[in-house]
């Protein structure tokens, strides 16, 4: 519902997030900018519900029903405590116990909403220690965002943000970041993700299944039809997930407890219809020598090498697809061709006419990374079969001896400067391919630099690679490059990094004098 009038100028969320770490700077260590912020967020967005709801209570049944709980809870809207509004932090904000008034009042939203159980900070401003000043800066900076169309993953989408400026080490390490909302969409869209239960083994902050519920209601689905079961290793991602998922109303079970899916999994006996994943890219020493040697998961392949865990994601999806069961989940592209053990594991899962798809998405889709990835898409049954799917009936032939290959490279379009973005036109595109193809009597051909249908005997004749560009036709385009446009692309980049290290000389400076060491230059 938008708002009529503004009583402050609301700004963007990458502009008041830049802002809020500048307010943080020298208080506490970068890495935890992102701690900081989420919950004064997740404050700022539950109150903002809770006030728009309150609104709609009062217009549509009276104000004598405005402190009945169950008139929120309906519509999954946390109900607040007058100690746990945004109006009131903001009302204190420059009083000496400001931490202790935000502990109190994320302590009292926890208690008195079930779902947010173990999902928010406990006593953790007072700890922090934050000057009072300071602490009510971020404050007003938090408060100019506006929420009333933030309806995505946005939890994922800050946490993403701090770890890319301000944490990338520690973001790279442990593979915390979530999935851009385009590539979620684009593998809730490939899968189908309408009726049944939905896994993730490394669910992050939860922005899968923030977007697969988003989807199945653009697409008239039944959300309480769908059962999510999800895990996540580290215990303040795991939080997130918890409060991310709670804000939106959305049930799950992720488990008891924070924990490592390899070797402490929280959902052994489970059988998926659809698992969506974006695993930690190329993980070292996941497992030790000697662990896991005998894991039921591996059942029937070699056992996944301890130097690099892909194939370990891989075989741990396989063994939680149910006997029709749909997995889509991205890799590095190393995967594709590797040798050794995962070229046997490869090799048998194209045997074992498990693989489906391999799509190779643009560079630059992520903020930590810019490395061009891989889309896999599994699938348990690719036999002909006759199948109702939300309303619609589908006639799959048989691709047990075929795979569909794909190339993104060149789609996408360019936002927030040097980041890319598949739009909703090229999600339909692709994904009228991928179903085309699925499908008797649906139209569908080999396209160069596009898609290719590869025959089992094409993969097995090279070696069982999986690298697209193997089997998709590519002409010469040398002579086709636009060099006033690529040139004028570069101009605009090399003027925004030098733009850039102009800043960062300028604040370095500043720095030295404020501590009286000027550097004159």
């Amino acid at each position: 519902m938008a708002r009529t009038a503004k009583s402050k100028k609301e700004i963007s969320m990458e502009e008041a997030l830049w802002k809020s770490a500048d307010k943080l700077r020298g208080s506490v260590e970068p890495a935890e900018y992102k701690h900081v912020v989420l919950s004064l967020f997740f404050l700022k967005f539950a109150s903002d519900k809770f006030e728009t709801q309150r609104k709609l209570i009062a217009e549509k049944y009276g104000e004598k029903f405005l402190d009945n709980v169950a008139f929120y809870t309906k519509d999954n809207v946390f109900f607040l405590p007058d100690i746990s509004r945004w109006s009131y932090i903001m009302e204190n904000a420059k009083q000496d116990d400001i931490a202790l008034k935000i502990d109190t009042a994320l302590y009292t939203i926890e208690k008195s909403n079930p779902s947010l159980k173990g999902a928010l900070p406990d006593n953790y401003y007072s700890r922090l220690h934050i000057d009072t000043a300071k602490l009510a800066s971020l404050l007003d900076e938090i408060d100019k965002i506006g929420t009333d169309d933030l309806e995505n993953d946005i939890i994922g989408r800050i946490y993403e943000y701090f770890l890319s400026k301000f944490a990338l080490a520690e973001g790279k390490g442990k593979g915390e970041f979530y999935t851009p909302k385009c590539i979620v969409n684009l593998i809730a869209e490939i899968i189908e993700p309408y009726d049944g239960i939905l896994y993730d083994p490394c669910c992050g902050s939860g922005g899968m299944f923030v977007q697969s519920m988003k989807f199945v209601e653009a697409h008239h689905g039944n959300k309480k039809k769908v059962s999510i079961y999800g895990q996540e290793y580290t215990n303040t991602t795991y939080k997130l997930c918890k409060m991310n998922l709670a804000i939106r109303g959305i049930s799950a079970n992720l488990g008891e407890m924070a924990a490592n899916t390899f070797t402490n999994d929280q959902h052994k006996d489970l059988k998926a219809d659809y698992i969506m994943a974006n695993p930690p890219f190329n993980q070292k020493q996941w497992r030790a020598d000697n662990e896991l040697t005998d894991d039921p998961r591996w059942n029937g392949y070699e056992v996944p090498p301890t130097s690099n865990a892909n194939y370990g994601w891989i075989l741990n999806i396989v063994s939680k697809l149910s006997q029709d069961g749909v997995a889509g989940f991205l890799l590095a592209n190393g995967a594709l061709s590797d040798d050794g053990t995962e070229l046997k594991i490869r090799k048998q899962l194209i045997e074992n006419n498990l693989v489906e798809a391999i799509i190779i998405l643009p560079r630059n889709l992520f903020y930590t990374t810019d490395i061009s990835v891989t889309l896999w898409i599994l699938n348990k049954n690719k036999k002909a079969r006759v199948v109702e799917e939300n309303g619609e009936v589908k006639h799959y032939r048989n691709r047990e001896k075929e795979i569909l290959f794909m190339d993104l490279r060149q789609m996408g379009s360019p936002y927030e400067k040097k980041y890319i973005e598949l739009t909703d036109e090229d999600r339909a595109k692709v994904t009228a391919v991928y179903h085309n193809w699925q499908q008797e009597g649906k139209p569908y051909e080999n396209v160069p630099e596009f898609c290719y249908s590869a025959s089992f005997e094409e993969v097995a004749e090279k070696g069982f690679t999986l690298v697209p560009s193997r089997y998709i036709e590519f002409v010469n385009r040398d002579e086709n490059i636009d060099f006033d446009t690529k040139m004028k692309t570069l101009q605009t980049e090399l003027k925004e990094l030098l733009l850039e290290e102009e800043k960062s000389k300028s604040d370095l400076l500043a720095v030295f004098k404020e501590l009286g060491y000027e550097i004159e230059l």
